[in-house]
C-alpha cells in the first residue's frame, strides 16, 4: 500500500474559547504519564458517487470547522503536557494559538480489508495514525488523521495521550465532535448536548491521604527505571513495542447469544456476577492461556481497569474530563494449568466476578498501591493480559453526518493486550480486538471458535 499526505493544519479552537488554560494532572492520570499513546481507528464508508474533489472540498472542511467548535469545549486537547520545575506534578497547559494537528491523506490500501474483521496487517493499519509529538519536556495531547479511500470510505485517526484522558473522555470527544460535525449547517453555532459537554473541575478530585500525587509520581519514575534521579521530569515514553511484518489484526466477536450459552456454562451462577464484561473476559483469558502452551505452572496475570467516577463519594459527573480509573487484577495467583480444561473458564469468571464486585469497596487511599502492584508485575510474571476499552462506550454511536462507522478498531495493543467493545449491530454482542504475530493468533481463532460449539 501507499499512503500522501496532501494537507497538514493546525485546527485551533473556535472563537470565544479561553486564551490560556492550566489543568494540573491527578493522581488518576499520572500513572499514564509515560504510556504510549493510545490509538483509535474509525472507518466510515461513503457512496460510490462521492469523488475526491467533493472529499476535500466539503467533508474535510466540514470535519475541521466542527473540530474548530468542538474545541471550544474540549480546549485541553489542543494543549500540552508541560512540568513545570517549581510544580511537583506536571500539568496540561494550554496557550494562545495551540490548535490540534490534522493531517489529510489518501491510500492506495484495501479499504474492505482495513475495516473488516478478519486478519489485518499492523503496518497498514498504523500508516491511518497521526504522529503524536513527545518529547523530554513537552507532551501533545492529541493529534489526528483523516485519510481517503478513493471511492470508497475514509478514516479518522486519533491519538491521545493517556494522561490527558481514559477510554470514556476520549469517546465522548468523538461523539461531540461528530454531534457538531452532523448538527452544523451554514456555519450556525451549536451547542453541545449535557452529556456531551465535558466537566474540566479537578478541584472535584479529593486526595484524602495528600500524598497520593506524590506516590504516583515515584511510581512512574520506577517505571523508567530513574527513581534514584529525584530531578528527573521527562515526559518521554517508555519504549513502544515494536511490531514486525508477521504482526496482524483481528477482531473476534462473541453474539448475544453465543454470550448466553457461555454464561449457561457457569454453574452456581447466582452467586457470581456474570456480566457480559466479565464472560466475554474469561473466555478470551482462557483461550489466551491454553493457546500459549508450555509449562502449564508458569505464573499468569491479568488487569482490567474499572470507571471509578460514580464510586466516588461523592460521585463524579458522568462527563469528568480527564482519568477516573482503579484497576483490578489478579497477579501471580494462579498457573496456565488452572485455566485449563472445561473447568478453566469458570474458574475464569470466578476470579473476574470477584474482582468486579471487589470494585464497589476499593478506597481511594489504595489507588497508588493498586497500580504499583500491576505495574511491578508486568515485569516478573510469565503470562500478563491486560485490557483496553470496554462495552459500555459506545464507540459505534459517532456519526459525523455520513452514517455510523462501519468499523471501530484500538490500534494500540499488542501481544497479550486486548481491548473491548460492543458489537456494531447487535444489543449485547462483544467485539474483541486482538494484535499479535499470525502464527500465534491462529491458535487463539482455532480456540475461540471451537470452544464456542462444545
Amino acid at each position: 500500500m501507499t499512503i500522501q499526505v496532501v494537507e497538514v493544519s493546525r485546527v485551533t479552537p473556535a472563537p470565544g474559547s479561553a486564551n490560556s488554560l492550566t489543568i494540573p494532572l491527578t493522581f488518576f492520570d499520572l500513572p499514564w504519564l509515560v504510556f504510549n499513546p493510545v490509538t483509535r481507528l474509525f472507518f466510515y464508508e461513503l457512496s460510490e458517487s462521492s469523488s475526491r474533489e467533493h472529499f476535500h472540498s466539503f467533508i474535510v472542511p466540514k470535519l475541521s470547522l466542527s473540530l474548530s467548535h468542538v474545541l471550544r469545549d474540549y480546549l485541553p486537547l489542543s494543549g500540552r503536557i508541560t512540568w513545570d520545575p517549581n510544580e511537583p506534578k506536571p500539568s496540561i497547559v494550554v496557550s494562545r494559538n495551540d490548535a490540534v494537528s490534522l493531517t489529510v491523506a489518501e491510500t492506495d490500501a484495501d479499504f474492505y480489508l482495513l475495516s473488516s474483521y478478519g486478519l489485518r496487517p499492523a503496518s497498514e493499519l498504523h500508516t491511518l495514525l497521526p504522529e503524536l509529538p513527545v518529547s523530554e519536556d513537552s507532551a501533545t495531547a492529541l493529534s489526528l488523521q483523516v485519510t481517503l479511500f478513493p471511492g470508497r470510505g475514509f478514516s479518522i485517526g486519533v491519538a491521545a495521550h493517556h494522561a490527558v484522558l481514559d477510554g470514556k473522555t476520549s469517546t465522548m470527544f468523538i461523539k461531540a465532535w461528530a454531534h457538531l460535525c452532523k448538527q452544523e449547517n451554514g456555519g450556525a453555532v451549536v451547542s453541545l448536548p449535557e452529556t456531551l459537554t465535558p466537566s474540566l473541575d479537578r478541584s472535584l478530585i479529593k486526595d484524602p491521604t495528600g500524598r497520593l500525587d506524590e506516590e504516583m509520581v515515584k511510581i512512574v519514575r520506577s517505571l523508567k527505571r530513574d527513581e534514584t534521579n529525584s530531578g528527573s521530569r521527562s515526559l518521554s515514553p517508555i519504549p513502544a513495542w515494536v511490531s514486525g511484518d508477521d504482526v496482524v489484526f483481528a477482531t473476534l466477536v462473541l453474539s448475544r447469544g453465543d454470550v448466553e450459552r457461555l454464561r449457561e456454562r457457569v454453574k452456581n451462577g447466582s452467586q457470581l456476577h456474570l456480566s457480559t464484561f466479565v464472560i466475554s473476559y474469561a473466555y478470551i483469558w482462557t483461550c489466551l492461556v491454553k493457546a500459549r502452551g508450555g509449562n502449564m505452572e508458569r505464573p499468569v496475570s491479568f488487569l482490567f481497569v474499572g470507571d471509578f467516577r460514580e464510586r466516588l463519594d461523592p460521585p463524579l459527573p458522568s462527563t469528568y474530563f480527564g482519568n477516573c480509573m482503579f484497576p483490578a487484577g489478579s497477579y501471580n495467583s494462579y498457573t496456565a494449568a488452572d485455566f485449563e480444561g472445561e473447568g478453566g473458564f469458570v474458574t475464569a469468571v470466578e476470579i473476574l466476578s470477584g474482582l468486579v464486585r471487589g470494585l464497589s469497596s476499593k478506597k481511594i487511599e489504595t489507588v497508588a498501591e493498586e497500580f504499583k502492584i500491576s505495574f511491578d508485575c508486568l515485569g516478573v510474571t510469565s503470562q500478563f493480559g491486560s485490557l483496553a476499552g470496554s462495552n459500555r462506550l459506545g464507540v459505534y454511536e459517532s456519526d459525523f453526518g455520513w452514517g455510523r462507522p462501519v468499523k471501530v478498531d484500538v490500534v494500540s495493543i499488542e501481544g497479550e493486550r486486548l481491548s473491548m467493545a460492543e458489537t456494531r449491530d447487535e444489543s449485547g454482542g462483544i467485539e474483541i480486538g486482538m494484535c499479535m504475530k499470525k502464527a500465534d493468533l491462529d491458535i487463539v481463532l482455532t480456540l475461540f471458535n471451537s470452544g464456542l460449539l462444545d
